[in-house]
């Protein structure tokens, strides 16, 4: 079978819309159509009830989302280890997550070239929703990230228990000024959360999207804000940064997320990489 059409019933059920599904694989609605209707014809079932809402997955199409998730997986797998280096037994490709991956990925990277030489590595980061996509798909082995959607075919496992401080440029601030304070969206819970315990801080001056960007102008504007604990823990030592007494602390944890057909002798060292790199961030008592 073509791998295309299970590519494009993956996609469909990814979005629930042909339209979307389109929109992503840069081809046009009626090529969607029609390859849906060649995978139907080959099944000699029907795969989706379209409507108003979008499409929705028949009995048929609820059993076959495995199946195609394997066959992507699987043509991933077999096109990727074709370009194995010479040396090497297997390759492996870890995602991160764009607000943790330093330390995280150069840790485990390090491990990696001691404890499972024998192993090519590729790395990458971005989005959580691209990275989970790229596991499901099968370009991506493992991804590391902070809020994983749980799919079929995919496990999530518990990789760091980390957590938000709130931190300061001025050593005698008590109470966060509003004017100065730099909020950093790291996802729907905190923010919930957030707006619980500092509702007088809803609207900062200052947000940004990502840690390291709102870290970076923290450091050199001055001001407060959260951050990952791990992260801020070098500038805590030195000096540039301290707790604000108090303040709540967030949790934080972060997930692998990898296939549940993946290949256990690539898997395992990885995963075992991945945790000896998560030990190391955390922060000595």
């Amino acid at each position: 079978m073509d791998i295309t059409l299970a590519r494009t019933f993956l996609e469909i059920v990814s979005s629930h819309s042909f339209v979307h599904a389109a929109e992503r694989l840069n081809v046009t609605q009626t090529a969607v159509s029609a390859r849906v209707k060649a995978l139907e014809d080959l099944l000699g079932r029907k795969l989706f009830v379209r409507n108003r809402a979008g499409a929705t997955l028949t009995p048929a199409g609820e059993l076959f989302i495995r199946h195609a998730l394997a066959l992507v997986q699987v043509w991933e797998r077999a096109r990727q280890q074709v370009a194995i280096p010479p040396g090497r037994r297997a390759l492996v490709g870890v995602g991160c997550e764009t607000s943790l991956w330093d330390p995280l990925l150069i840790d485990w990277l390090l491990w990696m070239r001691k404890g499972a030489p024998d192993l090519a590595l590729r790395t990458s980061v971005g989005a959580a929703d691209d990275l989970v996509e790229e596991v499901a798909n099968g370009t991506l082995d493992i991804a590391v990230v902070y809020a994983p959607r749980q799919r079929p075919g995919l496990r999530i496992e518990l990789l760091i228990e980390e957590k938000l401080v709130l931190v300061s440029t001025d050593a005698e601030e008590k109470t966060v000024q509003p004017g100065s304070y730099v909020y950093v969206d790291w996802g729907r819970e905190f923010a919930a959360q957030h707006s619980l315990a500092f509702p007088e801080l809803s609207s900062a001056p200052v947000s940004a999207s990502l840690g390291p960007l709102g870290l970076g102008y923290l450091l050199a504007a001055g001001g407060a804000g959260y951050f990952r604990q791990n992260v801020v823990r070098p500038h805590l030592e030195a000096g540039r940064l301290h707790r604000v007494p108090g303040a709540p602390e967030f949790l934080y944890p972060a997930y692998a997320v990898y296939a549940d057909n993946a290949d256990g002798t690539v898997l395992k060292p990885s995963l075992l990489g991945l945790r000896h790199a998560a030990v190391a961030e955390r922060p000595a008592v």
